[in-house]
């Protein structure tokens, strides 16, 4: 590997002085990679769409920096968005946005490479590609400009932002991208056209070339057909899927960032995918199938990552944590190792069981912090409808066990809008606060201190999901339901938070939108519009300004009910979960009756036309 200094000019040097947190733009943090940009094939600059502090907290930068740059005829670098004073700086000072490692403008990178965690993020995107002075507007953008990619979970309907990429990636990465950026190297190095390029890139499984699909609408705003325009492009594009994960490449020396991160701990995936099937989940859809790391992988995994890094906390990441199907020895030797290191260890998204208690009350011992319950909706009606699979005597004996051990804060977790929704499903909400303070008193005593806090979210139908064709509240409704459940909730102990609803609603048009909407954004971007996942940043008066100048409807996207024959903008692309299977779900959530666990047998969601389905050879 050959090395090159990573050097700050003067310029930079003076505008890095008139920051806050300079740290988010220097690099040079342990474990991170340097090459000679000139001495590779392809220099991929990975882009994260918000602050660094989120960026550097988000696993799959980490998982793709990592293998990417073990081919030594790739590099990857990274780049953030810049806060809102370093962004005046840059534009005051005439300074292109720059890769951390090597400070390179971005521009000058064979490939810019955005991560799609969130449609929040999408006028950041162009933020960040205005900063580089790169073309908006893939059809805008020459060989000379790097080919700009995207992937995540947002790219299962890329249709909003199809016009301002050039490829977007569907599915597991791993193998994925570095195929695609060794393509880029070869043809670049043989002096092909962009076109010949994406043509190629074409024929990758789970490469979604936007310039290559036509899309043709009816009088009445519906999509009336799809076709590709190019021989090479698949129509659907299916996901790109890694059957084996345990033998993946994962990254053991972490990049540790000289600035407190929201994730500041070593991270280990233990699994990848879900069998619960929430009707509300996307990932839970379109990360199937469960596919498991070994136990002696994880912990060998845990152990280098902590000397490499000298993290004081370790983190086990997954969808549920406590289904990972040899649960109890990987936690209780994770445990006894992390004791031995003086390390903490998290286990997030826990089932809580007998065991689960057992181990929480092994990691925390006396010192408890909140526990967090998520029931999704406050009536069993409700939770059979997003087939949530637990019930009223599962959420109250958990409570009771947890305050009995002397937990004192607990935090319920609730959606509000879901699907077939009423005022009496958010009186349960209210109900539920109310028992378990009951439950509360009645062990500890009406003197004993003890705090509830009920935090709603606002339900997004997201593509990929049986609550697909659901229409979402409106703004309007969903403020009447906060200030119904604020009046409920007025209990001593209890503390009631919710999401902004003008937020959630941009969110569903972007979740549910098609290649129109890009108009929309480019004109939100071009009122001031960016890191509108932040409540401080957003501004509902600018986006609703946006939809007036370009003329588009967002009750078009977000609150009519859509079809159950419409051709939908995201039926582009294939998930490997099937439509009919999509389709069942959304008819058995209408009945409010439930779908079994497909670990307890299969049930047929269509996955196994792709790959193997199987967690301790219990499938079908």
């Amino acid at each position: 590997m050959n090395c090159v200094k990573n050097k700050m000019d003067d310029k930079l040097i003076k505008i890095l002085n008139q920051v806050e947190k300079p740290a988010r733009y220097i690099g040079n943090e342990l474990n991170t990679v340097l090459k000679d940009i000139d001495k590779v094939d392809c220099h991929l600059v990975f882009a994260f769409p918000d602050m660094y502090e989120i960026g550097m907290s988000f696993l799959g930068l980490e998982i793709l920096y990592n293998i990417i740059n073990k081919d030594e005829n790739l590099y990857c670098e990274r780049v953030f968005a810049p806060g809102m004073d370093m962004e005046e700086k840059l534009i005051e000072e005439k300074y292109e946005l720059f890769s951390l490692e090597t400070k390179t403008p971005i521009k000058k990178a064979d490939v810019l490479g955005f991560t799609l965690q969130y449609e929040m993020t999408y006028t950041t995107i162009l933020s960040m590609l205005k900063l580089g002075n790169i073309p908006l507007l893939a059809k805008d953008r020459g060989i000379e400009y790097p080919i700009v990619i995207g992937g995540g979970p947002c790219a299962f309907n890329p249709e909003p932002i199809a016009d301002f990429f050039d490829v977007i990636l569907i599915g597991d990465g791993e193998i994925q991208l570095p195929s695609v950026l060794n393509t880029i190297g070869k043809f670049k190095k043989a002096d092909k056209t962009k076109d010949e390029i994406l043509e190629e890139l074409a024929k990758i499984d789970g490469v979604y070339v936007p310039k290559f699909y036509d899309i043709e609408y009816a009088d009445n705003g519906t999509i009336l057909d799809i076709k590709t325009n190019n021989s090479n492009a698949q129509l659907p594009v299916l996901r790109a899927f890694i059957e084996n994960i345990d033998e993946l490449e994962f990254p053991t020396k972490k990049i540790v960032p000289f600035i407190e991160v929201v994730h500041d701990r070593a991270v280990i995936e233990t699994f990848r995918g879900c069998t619960r099937g929430c009707r509300f989940c996307q990932a839970g859809m379109i990360y199937r199938p469960v596919r498991e790391r070994s136990v002696e992988t994880i912990k060998k995994l845990a152990a280098l990552q902590l000397d490499n890094s000298g993290h004081s906390e370790i983190s086990l990441l997954s969808l549920s944590t406590s289904d990972y199907s040899e649960f109890e020895n990987l936690a209780l030797d994770l445990i006894s190792d992390c004791k031995s290191r003086n390390v903490s260890l998290s286990l997030p998204s826990l089932r809580l069981d007998s065991f689960s208690f057992k181990v929480l009350e092994e990691i925390q011992g006396y010192k408890k912090s909140g526990l967090t319950f998520a029931p999704e909706a406050g009536t069993q009606r409700l939770r059979d409808v997003v087939n949530k699979g637990i019930t009223e005597s599962d959420i109250y004996d958990a409570v009771e066990q947890a305050i009995t051990l002397g937990w004192k804060k607990i935090k319920f977790y609730f959606m509000i809008g879901l699907p077939t929704e009423t005022y009496e499903d958010l009186d349960g909400i209210a109900e539920i606060a109310r028992k378990v303070m009951d439950i509360s008193k009645s062990i500890n005593g009406k003197g004993g201190k003890f705090n509830i806090t009920v935090s709603v979210a606002n339900f997004v139908p997201k593509c990929g999901t049986p609550f697909q064709w659901f229409p979402q509240n409106s703004n309007e409704e969903f403020i009447e339901k906060h200030n119904y459940l604020s009046s409920k909730l007025k209990m001593k102990g209890v503390k009631f938070n919710y999401h902004d609803s003008a937020t959630s609603i941009v969110e569903g048009v972007l979740a549910k939108g098609d290649r129109r909407l890009a108009k929309t954004i480019l004109e939100a971007h071009k009122l001031g519009c960016t890191f509108d996942g932040w409540s401080e940043h957003f501004s509902k008066e600018k986006w609703d300004e946006a939809f007036k100048n370009t003329n588009m409807s967002k009750e078009f996207y977000a609150e009519r009910e859509f079809g159950r024959n419409e051709i939908l903008p995201w039926d582009i692309i294939d998930s490997g979960v099937s439509k009919d299977f999509l389709l069942k779900e959304y008819d058995k959530a209408l009945e409010a009756s439930i779908t079994k666990d497909c670990r307890h047998g299969c049930t047929n969601c269509g996955i196994n036309k792709y790959v193997e389905c199987k967690q301790g050879g219990i499938y079908e």
